[in-house]
């Protein structure tokens, strides 16, 4: 049905300590199946505890990241029943990744394709890069979590406009409003966005940048007196890891830093 087989659907390549996972179905604009999302999340799930991979990077192959749910077979949303709608695992799993996951947004990010650029925990874009909501005009709601993470990114007017209208943003208001964190100008942004990646994977903690990832997400509502207790308590087992003295070392010694990789979910050894 997708044209491309199930194991070519997200494409995987390893550029040193940096995973790219591309969306491959580029005569649909990548649009989403549930063979590729199968795909996408078991690959996220081997990087996860891959020792050798210290950063995701995930963009679209051909002119688009991706441009929605496949409408073919939205067509026969309308006879799909309760038990259909019940998902084997939660849609927003790249959330949960520990490792840093940047999106190189190459084309177009529309309806579930930007859900999916914004779990991203840093985008990059192209000149070409362009968004929209798409939901509404399609006649569905704000799905996938979208109501809470674009006012957390655009503010609570610009989201309502993006969600009621469904309009097209160009890169450059996308830079502008906060949708794209960095926009590539020229050259490939898939190599900037790897580039950037391959620094945090050399320079910066695993364990840091997973506690990090946690605490954005888990400080996100509440206040920031809860957040600074949280991160008292988080300090100290910093201070219990080898990360700490590791980091400060190779500061004084100007030699790049040598931090262990994460420990593996199943490990007791909390991060």
């Amino acid at each position: 049905m997708t044209g491309v087989p199930p194991g070519e659907l997200v494409l995987a390549e390893h550029r040193g300590p940096v995973l790219v996972l591309t969306f491959n179905r580029p005569a649909k604009l990548n649009a989403w199946t549930d063979e590729l999302e199968d795909r996408y999340f078991a690959l996220l799930d081997a990087a996860e505890d891959d020792p050798d991979v210290r950063a995701v990077v995930v963009t679209g192959a051909g002119r688009g990241f991706c441009a929605g749910a496949d409408l073919q077979l939205l067509q026969a949303v309308g006879e799909v029943s309760e038990a259909d709608r019940t998902r084997r695992r939660p849609r927003d799993i790249p959330r949960s990744l520990r490792k840093p996951l940047i999106g190189a947004i190459n084309g177009v990010a529309a309806g579930l394709g930007l859900v999916e650029a914004l779990y991203c925990d840093i985008r990059f874009g192209s000149p070409s890069a362009r968004f929209t909501t798409a939901f509404a005009q399609r006649g569905l709601i704000a799905e996938y979590g979208i109501s809470w993470l674009l006012p957390r990114l655009v503010g609570h007017s610009r989201a309502a406009d993006l969600l009621l209208s469904s309009r097209m943003v160009d890169a450059e208001e996308a830079f502008r409003i906060g949708l794209l964190d960095h926009l590539v100008p020229t050259g490939s942004v898939v190599n900037a966005a790897v580039a950037y990646a391959a620094d945090l994977a050399t320079r910066c903690s695993p364990a840091s940048m997973a506690t990090i990832k946690s605490q954005l997400s888990n400080d996100a509502d509440g206040t920031y007196a809860d957040s600074v207790t949280r991160a008292e308590d988080l300090m100290l087992q910093a201070f219990r890891r080898s990360d700490v003295v590791e980091g400060v070392a190779s500061h004084l010694d100007k030699r790049p830093p040598n931090f262990p990789s994460l420990p593996v979910r199943s490990s007791d050894v909390p991060v």
